[in-house]
């Protein structure tokens, strides 16, 4: 399943989310998780920021430390729901001081959850689009955005999706992550339309390797994520089999970004849930080296 020489020399480019710990134990999978997967040399890493700014204390711990004690370029994310933006400055200050100059710029989900009606902050930026303006006013920031190739589930149609991406993009995005996806025909067809609507900056694929199908599923529904029929295939008869559901598990998501790879896109965005060895079968099964493995060669 290798990407063969021609793929290889596009110079593929990865990167990689994580979320900020809730507990001692999880701060410790998250460490652990960042020191076997820093050796892929991604481009970058990000950091989520919860609904309504929940998580910015530990978004600011987690982000300090990656900046301080790892060398992965690291972007914090940042959503305007629920502040000022007075506010929101405040915390753009915060984390600059401790050397963030990238960030994902995101509305953020509505205070009361899944479904519940999003009321932009009176005295706040409004959407995504608004709040690149101001980060592009403030600072000379690399910022990313996100994008829904199966539609924003607030949006009313892929229309209005992409014409919010166009705003984002017109604003100053230097690129935009997509949600994570299955169906790279769909992608593809999302891509012409943005394309056609005059947005050049990268649109990097969200890959979503399948750490759990029922509770993907679960997490889908909330984000408009289609989970196709194949998936229910792929990983039939193996609940009770972890290391063979994860094979498949890698399997899958590998072919998805081999695919793409050949439809010439060349950069990617795992979601790694805190989580490395997923991500790094996917990687293997792919032909990436560490780099660790790099350098031992460079040395010879």
């Amino acid at each position: 399943m290798a990407l063969n020489n021609e793929a290889r020399g596009r110079n593929i480019g990865i990167s990689f989310e994580f979320f900020p710990p809730k507990s001692e134990e999880m701060e410790g999978q998250l460490w652990d998780t960042v020191s076997k997967l820093q050796d892929w040399d991604p481009d970058f890493v990000s950091v989520t920021y919860g609904a309504g700014g929940t998580t910015k204390a530990p978004t600011l711990t987690a982000v300090t430390r990656f900046l301080s004690q790892t060398p992965l370029a690291t972007a914090s994310h940042l959503t305007c729901v629920g502040a000022t933006k007075e506010e929101t400055h405040q915390m753009i200050e915060t984390f600059r001081k401790v050397g963030v100059t990238h960030f994902v710029a995101l509305r953020g989900d509505a205070p009361g959850g899944a479904g519940a009606p999003y009321q932009p902050h009176p005295g706040g930026y409004a959407n995504a689009a608004e709040l690149v303006a101001g980060l592009k006013a403030v600072g000379d920031f690399e910022i990313s955005v996100s994008a829904y190739p199966e539609k924003h589930p607030e949006s009313r149609d892929t229309a209005a999706d992409i014409d919010m991406l166009k705003r984002k993009a017109d604003n100053g995005a230097d690129r935009a992550l997509t949600q994570f996806f299955f169906d790279n025909d769909n992608f593809e067809r999302y891509l012409e339309k943005v394309r056609a609507a005059g947005v050049s900056i990268p649109v990097v694929p969200g890959i979503m390797p399948v750490q759990n199908l029922t509770q993907l599923k679960r997490f889908a529904g909330a984000c408009g994520t289609i989970i196709p029929a194949f998936l229910d295939e792929r990983f039939a008869g193996f609940d009770d089999k972890p290391e063979e559901r994860a094979k498949v598990a890698a399997d899958v998501a590998a072919e998805q970004i081999e695919d793409l790879v050949r439809r010439g896109i060349n950069e990617f965005h795992l979601y790694t849930m805190n989580r490395a060895p997923l991500v790094s079968a996917v990687l293997d099964n792919l032909g990436f080296s560490r780099r660790a493995a790099k350098s031992a060669g460079a040395a010879a």
